[in-house]
């Protein structure tokens, strides 16, 4: 098998701060992989009344193809670190390709409701390993001094799948039949399965050690739980129904119990001792409360067009176009600022930006203009440009090289449920609001009142950001090249 020559000797943050194009090679074979696994929730949401009809199932039912996917996504995330260790991320990387390409195959002539959802669990052990080990790969290319600008590179998919999604599927289920929902991975999938085979780089990820099994059962079991919980909340009016109270409350009790093991045994399967770095776990907490309040309010919008404005699908998606224009403006900008003024700064500006860009939203009607709504969301795009990467980025240039393979299955983790728990608490508040009432007038209504708690999350997201903030200053005011040696310094953990 042949592979590119190894550039570990390039990985040395402190010899340049300039990106050699090797990096952005890498870093587009990366979103290649990246972009389908991410686009294929947003995607099969759209088609989910479809598969229904097609395949005689009830909502009940058919939900269970997005749920599936989700628990196979949030159980297999907490392996990728050893895994990365033992096998090398490259490998692992392109293995999760195959899988995930497999899956969507297969998925693509199920017959039937059941080996969809079979399949669709081969899909998600796949797609939950791509965008850690994606992310894990950047990250020890590029560095910590180079880390904003390439992690807001990478970071582009995960922004714009929300939107991009809805007007790819509905296009699909449009012009073809819904197993080309599945099918349009498998080229994607086998080029950058070639791509990748030639041209990522042998990366060295730290001493594997022996698999911690009693955590893998513990941190999957927890992660399932939690998730399918909160997935079961978007779909219940009563946030006391027991389908979403006892799976959450389990999944917390055996994160917690994770948490005593982990402090416990010489090489846990995560390292939660990371969270003794101030900057990392400020990091962190910001990237979960992004999450919430990035993603949770991405639903919001394309409700409105169709519930209130009867706009279909397509028309939709690009209606919300304008959010990811937002996004595309700054990312060239981010990158440099947020190595140049640090991750607290930049996120702070850019969740007062999206806090500013949510009130106008909390006052729409049912003839509010279109070109005043794109506006608006335009100006949150550009927040969410500012907020997300400066944090993620913040998070990995602060720990070590062999730190990463820890950090990034943690940090996806987090990223994910936070956005299930902004998703499932704007649902239930859209739910509640909007009672048994269908006249255009209190549905506008029921929007403002689900946009407000929008604004409220923002808020709470600024928190982590002042503590971000707060914990990074030390290192921000130092030069580059102090600040790389004192992250090549510090103690583990520490």
């Amino acid at each position: 098998m042949s592979s590119a020559p190894s550039h570990t000797s390039n990985l040395d943050p402190a010899a340049s701060d300039r990106i050699e194009p090797y990096v952005y090679r890498i870093a587009g074979e990366v979103i290649l992989g990246m972009i389908k696994s991410i686009l294929d929730t947003p995607i099969v949401n759209v088609a989910l009344r479809t598969l229904g009809h097609d395949l005689h199932s009830s909502i009940s039912q058919i939900q269970w193809v997005v749920t599936g996917y989700l628990l196979s996504l949030a159980a297999v995330i907490p392996i990728t670190g050893w895994a990365a260790r033992r096998y090398g991320a490259k490998r692992v990387y392109l293995t999760s390709l195959v899988l995930f390409t497999a899956g969507s195959a297969l998925c693509a002539i199920a017959a039937s409701t059941t080996t969809l959802v079979l399949f669709r669990v081969l899909q998600g052990i796949g797609g939950g390993m791509i965008m850690p080990v994606g992310q894990l790969i950047m990250a020890q290319v590029a560095g910590p001094r180079r880390m904003g600008r390439v992690m807001g590179i990478v970071s582009m998919p995960a922004m714009l799948a929300p939107i991009l999604g809805p007007v790819v599927g509905g296009l699909i289920l449009q012009h073809l039949h819904w197993s080309w929902i599945f099918l349009v991975n498998v080229p994607i999938g086998l080029i950058a399965f070639i791509v990748g085979w030639r041209m990522l780089p042998e990366t060295e990820s730290g001493e594997a050690g022996r698999l911690d099994v009693v955590g893998l059962a513990l941190l999957s079991s927890a992660s399932s739980a939690t998730v399918y919980g909160l997935s079961q909340l978007g779909t219940h009016a009563s946030l006391t129904a027991p389908v979403v109270v006892w799976p959450i409350f389990a999944g917390i009790v055996l994160a917690l119990a994770f948490c005593w093991h982990a402090l416990r045994v010489e090489r846990p399967l995560l390292d939660v001792r990371l969270y003794a770095n101030r900057v990392f776990a400020a990091a962190s907490l910001t990237t979960f409360g992004l999450g919430a309040a990035l993603f949770g309010a991405m639903i919001l919008v394309p409700l409105y067009y169709q519930e209130v404005r009867h706009e279909s699908v397509i028309v939709t998606g690009l209606l919300v176009g304008p959010q990811g224009l937002g996004m595309l403006l700054v990312m060239p900008l981010v990158g440099r600022l947020t190595e140049r003024y640090g991750g607290g700064r930049v996120a702070i500006v850019g969740v007062t930006t999206l806090c500013l860009g949510t009130i106008p939203l909390a006052f729409v009607g049912t003839s509010t203009s279109i070109l005043y709504i794109s506006l608006v969301l335009l100006l949150r795009g550009v927040g969410i440009g500012f907020a997300f990467v400066p944090a993620m980025s913040a998070a990995f240039a602060a720990l070590r090289p062999n730190q990463l393979s820890d950090a990034t299955p943690q940090l996806n983790v987090l990223q994910r449920i936070g956005g299930a728990i902004g998703t499932a608490v704007l649902a239930v508040v859209l739910q509640r609001a909007t009672g048994h009432s269908a006249s255009p007038s209190k549905l506008a209504s029921a929007f403002d009142t689900a946009y407000w708690w929008s604004l409220g999350i923002a808020l709470l997201s600024v928190i982590p950001c002042l503590v971000l903030l707060r914990a990074e200053n030390p290192r921000a005011r130092m030069s580059p090249a102090a600040a790389d040696a004192e992250a090549a310094a510090e103690p583990l953990g520490v």
